[in-house]
């Protein structure tokens, strides 16, 4: 199994510089590799199976694969495996396979790690990749865009190596165990850091824009998986270090709430949906100990959603009030948000009131208001003029990737069947239907437009140095 371990971990970097030699067997390579790591994922369930790894003792690596990473990796292997199959019969160069079979890669490794720099390595490696492939249409706007996420990027993951280094002074360990007793601006360096990349509450007001501007598979890559690569080590300090569990709730329940009220009132679809990946992301650290089955559910939905935003003939939701969209298509859309929203026999519901049992009792509130904005949220898809012949011709490997990923929602709900009982089937039908009533009667009349002023370049540098202060004094008020 180690050895296993080892060699899935190095196999999609081998690929990547692979498909630079051998550039038309790109695609075939990179689905490839997208079948082996959802093999890995699998068999981590099958087996119930817990590897550690330590290498080069204290100074080295730690990795550590089990049943939370299985959901992380299960998560990255389908969305990678939907986003090729969306590219099949596209003109995407061998570039752009290797690229994102690199990130596949490199998020797949952060999914393992344990310790802080084999962390850092994967994130930066993960950030280059992401950059690579949110600049390649090379065109001005998408190249801003992509240096704006490299620079914000790259400076949150300095302030973390500082906090890295300050962590290993005091336990002669990189190990994230090593935070238990670790000076309070270890600790709030290294969480600025992984807040930034996660898109965790103000730290994360960097991501609407990219995700919104990117190409629509490489929004659904970035949205499904790459945001997760910073919250999963958040989740697994939650879980090996006690003490941080109600701070990582806490910014659980800040960013849910963030996240979905600026959704409910966004009239852009990729932008309502990017504010919503915040949100969602803020369930995922609500409750550490359930966070990777909702991480799962959470990737499959966003994914197929970012794909059918794609194939909508406007991004206005005004706009698509009066363009009726196809049939088909809608059907689809109406899937995923019905999961995303909780409604039962898809796996959302199953997240959800897993995810609700393990709240603690000061969450409860502020999280349900945050399911009601989701439901409010998704309302708008739901709602829209459909109608047989719509205007819209889907690109040709849309199905594939769309159907891959509906799929996985379906069959997912097995990991949490014990949630079919009539009181939990209730309360989100419950949700649901208020959701509808105050889009229907409120929210979809509603003129209001949220500054983006917050959203500026500057303004997100700025964000980082009082982010960095509220981390510092919630660390010292703990203390």
């Amino acid at each position: 199994m180690n050895t296993i371990t080892i060699a899935w971990i190095a196999l999609p970097f081998f690929l990547g510089f692979t498909i630079y030699l051998l550039p038309k067997l790109d695609k075939t390579l990179a689905l490839c590799m997208a079948f082996v790591s959802t093999g890995y994922a699998l068999q981590l369930f099958i087996t119930q199976s817990s590897l550690t790894l330590q290498l080069l003792d204290n100074f080295g690596v730690t990795l550590i694969v089990d049943q939370l990473s299985g959901y992380f990796i299960l998560t990255n292997a389908v969305v990678t495996l939907a986003v090729i199959l969306y590219c099949w019969q596209s003109d995407k160069t061998a570039f752009f396979y290797a690229q994102a079979i690199i990130l596949h890669g490199s998020i797949n490794a952060a999914f393992a790690c344990a310790d802080f720099i084999s962390l850092y390595v994967a994130l930066e490696v993960s950030g280059i990749a992401a950059f690579l492939l949110i600049a390649y249409p090379r065109t001005n706007r998408s190249i801003w865009v992509a240096l704006r996420y490299l620079f914000i990027s790259n400076t949150a993951m300095l302030f973390y190596l500082v906090g890295a280094v300050l962590a290993y002074q005091t336990n002669h360990s990189f190990s994230f165990a090593s935070l238990r007793g670790a000076p309070p601006e270890a600790l709030a360096l290294i969480f600025l850091g992984l807040l930034v990349k996660g898109g965790i509450f103000v730290s994360g007001l960097w991501l609407p824009l990219t995700h919104s501007e990117s190409e629509t598979p490489v929004s659904a890559l970035l949205s499904g998986v790459v945001v997760k690569a910073g919250v999963y080590p958040l989740v697994r300090c939650a879980l090996m270090v006690e003490e941080l569990d109600p701070l990582i709730r806490l910014f659980g329940v800040g960013t849910a709430l963030l996240g979905v009220f600026y959704a409910v009132f966004e009239k852009d679809t990729k932008r309502m949906l990017a504010f919503h990946t915040v949100s969602q992301l803020g369930f995922v650290l609500a409750a550490p100990t359930v966070g990777g089955f909702y991480a799962l559910t959470h990737g499959l939905v966003k994914s197929v959603l970012f794909l059918i935003a794609g194939a909508l003939p406007s991004r206005n939701f005004k706009e698509l009030q009066h363009r009726p969209i196809k049939t088909t298509v809608w059907i689809a859309l109406v899937i995923a948000s019905f999961s995303i929203s909780g409604f039962p026999l898809l796996s959302g519901f199953g997240a959800k009131v897993l995810t609700a049992k393990n709240f603690l009792p000061w969450q409860t509130i502020a999280m349900n208001v945050a399911a009601l904005g989701t439901a409010i949220s998704f309302a708008k898809f739901i709602f829209l003029p459909h109608k047989a012949d719509g205007e819209e011709a889907v690109k040709p490997g849309f199905w594939p990737a769309a159907i891959v990923l509906l799929v996985g929602l379906f069959v997912a709900n097995i990991a949490y069947y014990e949630a079919y009982t009539l009181k939990n089937i209730v309360k989100p039908l419950a949700t649901i239907g208020l959701g509808w009533l105050a889009y229907l009667l409120i929210f979809k009349r509603s003129v209001i437009k949220l500054p983006r002023v917050v959203e500026q370049f500057e303004h997100l540098i700025g964000g980082m140095s009082l982010m960095l202060l509220l981390l510092f004094w919630m660390v010292m008020h703990d203390q």
